[in-house]
């Protein structure tokens, strides 16, 4: 890191892992967020020698201002709505099923492309959950529920930046760890030298290769 900025995805993934060294995650899988989050996650796995994989999950923006989230979707059928938000902006049910249809086919297409598969065996496990920043905590409590529902034992959140804000008001996860968080946020982007966008492409080539080091097929 270099001031209060990562050079990019791949230094903020080491970085990461050396914070993660003091929680017990002998046990983890680790789950990218696809699609930046893959690649910080990637630099945790090999770290710490563990499995990595993804949780698919889409946030739901409001019609009238898509960067904002007003809930967030992820597989197994894991749907977070702010009812609070819904009223308070004036959206209708229409407008967020509108909303969530087209979310849902992203997310399927996504997760075809990534896995295609269910989740690896998470019971009894601890599943540590990686993005490249937490702005809003929508996808991220999202990914927290998938991983519950899967039957993990323990959830822990990572990211290289967040929100301070959000962070401290985060509830799915046991455990939080996020070394850097500015107040004000701004954006995820803001705390990297370098922030490229990362391809459907590039996630199914970090993960092929993730798999085949640890002698499973493809």
């Amino acid at each position: 890191m270099t001031g209060d900025r990562y050079r990019d995805r791949v230094d903020a993934g080491r970085r990461l892992a050396d914070a993660l060294l003091d929680e017990p995650v002998d046990d983890a899988v680790v789950l990218g967020l696809p699609r930046g989050g893959v690649v910080v996650a990637t630099e945790v796995a090999r770290r710490l020698g563990a499995p990595l994989d993804v949780v698919v999950v889409r946030k739901l923006g409001l019609p009238t201002a898509p960067e904002v989230a007003m809930g967030a979707i992820g597989e197994g059928g894991v749907r977070l709505l702010d009812l609070d938000l819904v009223r308070r902006c004036g959206v209708t049910a229409e407008e967020v099923a509108e909303v969530e249809r087209v979310e849902q086919a992203l997310l399927d297409l996504r997760l075809q492309r990534f896995r295609n598969g269910p989740l690896p065996d998470l019971q009894h496990r601890t599943a540590l959950l990686v993005d490249d920043g937490i702005a809003t905590g929508a996808t991220a409590a999202a990914a927290c529920e998938v991983v519950r529902r899967a039957g993990a034992a323990r959830v822990v959140l990572a990211a290289p930046v967040g929100a301070r804000r959000v962070v401290a008001a985060l509830r799915g996860p046991d455990v939080v760890v996020c070394p850097l968080q500015p107040d004000p946020f701004d954006a995820v982007g803001r705390w990297y030298g370098r922030f490229d966008e990362v391809t459907d492409a590039d996630v199914v080539r970090l993960l092929r290769a993730a798999r085949e080091h640890a002698g499973v097929p493809t």
